[in-house]
């Protein structure tokens, strides 16, 4: 379990995982080995897991975003998974139920490349077939 100090800290942290030791610190009026222990203590854990840069509304905007779902060759379901976490325009990889059994999400430049992106997909070993749906518009996003 986490305490109510640890939430406060992953709240900022969730807003800006750049936040210096320095800035948490001075956020939640503590010391700055306190925020080094907490963030060594999460790490360790497993609670924090990594930082990550998110992108700005300006640089998506001009991407095209795409879901596909993908139905694979139960047999080389792994070995699919490992292909697609190697490209890297697909940002998220989901199993999910029904027809297919999984959900890429792809970004791509322009819809060129997006193209050859799907095109990749679909020649993977173990693809049976995909269907794409791109992204027009996003209406919100939590």
């Amino acid at each position: 379990m986490i305490s109510p100090e640890d939430e406060q800290l992953l709240a900022i942290l969730r807003t800006n995982g750049r936040a210096s030791v320095s800035d948490l610190a001075r956020a939640l009026s503590v010391s700055r080995t306190t925020i080094q222990n907490r963030l060594q203590r999460l790490e360790q854990q497993g609670v924090i897991q990594g930082y990550t840069v998110e992108l700005g509304s300006r640089f998506l905007s001009e991407q095209v975003s795409a879901h596909v779902s993908i139905k694979v060759r139960q047999k080389l379901t792994a070995r699919t998974n490992l292909e697609l976490k190697h490209m890297p325009q697909v940002s998220a990889l989901y199993a999910i139920s029904g027809e297919y059994d999984l959900i890429a999400i792809v970004q791509a430049q322009n819809t060129e490349q997006l193209s050859h992106i799907l095109d990749d997909i679909g020649n993977l070993e173990g693809v049976e077939r995909t269907n794409s749906s791109v992204i027009l518009e996003t209406k919100f996003k939590r």
